[in-house]
């Protein structure tokens, strides 16, 4: 029987060839996007296994500690991860990435680092390392290409004293995340593409579903048993399957470089990264074969009961509302969290993951009855004969409807999610306004309070050109918010920052001369504080307010002379906004990907939908032949079947994307206490785009519908 199943998917006349190639095309397009979600899943979670490396844990073993302190810089609004040791013995752990620990004076720089380095003048970035370069980093202490990373050695005394510093034993293997929260992100991301991928080859490997009844059930006829039409009907379907997953392996290997440089998380991912494991290989090589072979068993149910099931086909029965209780669950238990709030982080996933997995799940379960309720409407107000028809054609079996976009809306909705989530800390968190007296405004604050500048620096400083102003800001003794606010004296206050209260002589002033999210302005009025210009000279100095023109040379040359004067800078004197929009890049970047899974899970919805229409063309061809013959026009049958896959696709897409913007405003009120804030237009530009593209997919698949229907198909059959 295997002989006789191959011999019918390969020499079963020019239709059976046809059906081969077709289902072969579809299998190898979505074995290839399967294989490129799970490298690319590989590659994000080697991307964090490398950023681990940069953030060990203090720990205490038989080695000789390490001293080490990870501190963030920036250059061109881009962050440098600057990363300080010290050996205090000849058993100390090396970094990963660099073949021995530098000493004193001496520094590893990552590839891009020193193209920075090697471009640009040293004294706006390469003073800020004086001392011997020995080499660069290697990859395995990268998280991509673009990584600016600096490993310097000092003495264990200099490092001890740094922000952060900390006694290290080992490196590179503790994760940088709880490894719950890792898996979480994780399989988000591959749920959202995963799913529509097998969605999409299930459809591929059902295509002429009902052709193939029809000729088993004849077999059944003659005598073949159900066992051995099973059998045949598995190895037809697994026969293309395998054809298709081999060609998948080869564009995934054809494209991966190329995919590996799209930067889906906001950065790059080196190309061998993009790798796939044994048991990735085994999954995709052995589990897509036989789940075809599965998927064309199950369609063959009733030919199996007998071989007249496939004339005994009635209206199945319509789904009930009730299917809309998990999601009104998962919704319930959001809003329960509200008023809930766990204190610890396993509390809030406990709490969290549970109501977005059910409202996920109950989507998917409730997707037939809104098919099927759409459709009723459809056919209430249809006035047209090929909106009727297309209406109670879903209202009568709404299952197969919703079957083929069942992976968009929950792609859909998982992508909005997170979309609403991250523009709305984006937007609350985000970088003070471009173009504002901060954006070259330089400011250092203190770890540990300065007696006193010295008058060196500030001529210094006032040499470089582009420098307007130089200001000491002193620490308050009288402040209520802890090392928020300081002290100057009204004299030392430039313009472009504000005026003193009438009267004033000494003024309270932020530590960067300007309020939390609001730009500086010469309108501001300062208030007096209640000390004396002698008082104000013995206070510590805590940070250091410099105005510069905004130029990109003044303010980096002006960030090398501060950190060069204060090596124990915590986060490098920094324009405001720096630290905020490395903190906005990194959610982009995962908004980013976010956007990456909407692009393909509708493309896959499309190329799903497309295999849907020729399959349902090609098994009602007799129907619609004899419309054709009775005088229904082409175009009525065209509109007949754009609206059969446009309707439930258009409704489910709108249902996802709202229940999605729900679900993340009762997180953001439950967990940060935020408003959701809309999401930005180019959201919504991606989602219509790819909606119309999976539209224009469905309208390629009309020309078939002529050739197909013609007067020949009602005789021939």
């Amino acid at each position: 029987m295997i002989r006789f199943g191959l011999r019918l998917a390969v020499a079963g006349g020019r239709e059976a060839l046809t059906r081969l190639v077709v289902i072969a095309a579809a299998v190898a397009i979505g074995s290839g996007l399967l294989l490129t979600t799970l490298a690319g899943v590989n590659a994000v979670n080697a991307q964090l296994t490398r950023y681990a490396s940069m953030y060990p844990n203090a720990s205490a073993g038989a080695a000789d500690p390490l001293w080490w302190s990870t501190r963030q810089d920036y250059f061109h609004g881009k962050q440098i991860i600057r990363i300080d040791v010290a050996a205090t013995g000849s058993t100390s752990p090396t970094p990963v990435g660099i073949p021995s620990i530098p000493g004193p004076g001496e520094y590893y720089a990552s590839p891009a680092l020193r193209a920075l380095l090697a471009a640009h003048p040293a004294d706006e970035l390469g003073d800020r390392y004086p001392g011997r370069d020995l080499g660069a980093v290697g990859l395995a202490a990268l998280t991509s290409p673009d990584t600016l990373l600096v490993v310097a050695g000092g003495t264990p005394d200099e490092v001890a004293n740094l922000p952060a510093a900390k006694q290290v034993t080992s490196v590179g293997d503790t994760p940088a995340l709880p490894e719950t929260t890792v898996n979480l992100i994780l399989g988000v991301i591959a749920g959202g593409l995963l799913f529509p991928v097998l969605i999409f080859i299930g459809t591929a490997t059902r295509l002429s579903a009902a052709r193939r009844e029809q000729r088993f059930a004849a077999m059944r006829l003659v005598g073949a048993t159900p066992r051995q039409i099973s059998l045949v009907a598995a190895v037809e379907a697994a026969t293309a399957a395998v054809a298709g997953t081999a060609v998948g392996f080869g564009l995934f290997y054809a494209f991966r470089d190329l995919l590996a440089g799209i930067p889906f998380t906001g950065m790059p991912f080196f190309p061998n990264d993009m790798s796939l494991g044994v048991l990735n290989v085994l999954l995709v090589a052995l589990g897509v074969p036989a789940g075809a072979a599965v998927a064309a068993q199950v369609s063959l149910r009733r030919v199996r009961i007998s071989p007249l099931g496939v004339t005994r086909r009635v209206t199945p029965k319509a789904p009930r509302a009730y299917r809309l209780i998990p999601a009104l669950l998962g919704v319930a238990v959001l809003f329960f969290a509200i008023g809930f709030k766990p204190e610890t982080s396993d509390g809030q996933t406990a709490v969290f993951l549970p109501g977005l997995l059910l409202i996920m799940a109950g989507l998917v379960f409730a997707g037939p009855w809104l098919t099927m309720v759409g459709a009723r409407v459809m056919a209430r107000y249809a006035n047209r004969p090929a909106a009727l028809i297309a209406a109670r054609r879903l209202a009568d079996n709404p299952k197969a409807g919703f079957r083929a976009i069942s992976g968009i809306m929950l792609a859909l909705f998982v992508t909005s999610v997170a979309v609403g989530v991250i523009t709305t800390i984006v937007a609350n968190r985000g970088p003070a306004p471009v173009g504002s007296t901060d954006a070259g405004t330089v400011t250092t604050v203190f770890d540990e309070k300065a007696p006193s500048v010295p008058d060196t620096l500030f001529a210094d400083l006032h040499a470089i050109s582009g420098v307007r102003s130089a200001t000491a800001v002193r620490e308050n003794p009288e402040a209520t918010t802890s090392g928020e606010v300081g002290v100057i004296a009204c004299a030392d206050l430039p313009t472009a920052y504000g005026r003193c209260a009438e009267g004033a002589t000494v003024i309270e002033v932020p530590m960067g001369l300007s309020r939390w999210r609001e730009s500086a302005s010469p309108a501001t009025v300062w208030p007096a504080a209640s000390l004396t210009l002698d008082e104000l000279q013995r206070l510590p100095v805590v940070s250091v307010v410099v105005g510069t023109d905004g130029s990109t040379a003044a303010v980096e040359r002006t960030r090398t002379v501060l950190e060069v004067a204060f090596p124990t800078f915590w986060v490098g004197p920094n324009v405001p906004g720096d630290f905020e929009s490395d903190f906005a890049n990194t959610l982009r970047g995962w908004e980013q990907l976010a956007n990456v899974i909407i692009v393909a899970s509708l493309a896959l919805g499309g190329c799903s939908l497309a295999v849907s229409v020729i399959g349902g063309l090609t098994e009602r061809r007799r129907p619609f032949s004899l419309l054709r013959l009775s005088g229904a026009p082409v175009r009525v049958l065209r509109r007949v079947v754009a609206l059969e896959s446009a309707v439930p696709m258009l409704a489910v897409a709108a249902v996802a994307i709202g229940m999605g913007l729900l679900a993340a405003h009762l997180f953001l009120r439950a967990q940060m206490d935020y408003t959701l804030v809309a999401p930005q237009p180019g959201f919504y530009v991606i989602v219509v785009v790819g909606l119309a593209a999976c539209l224009g997919v469905i309208a390629s698949t009309m020309p078939l519908l002529q050739r197909i229907t013609g007067p020949e198909t009602a005789r021939s059959e």
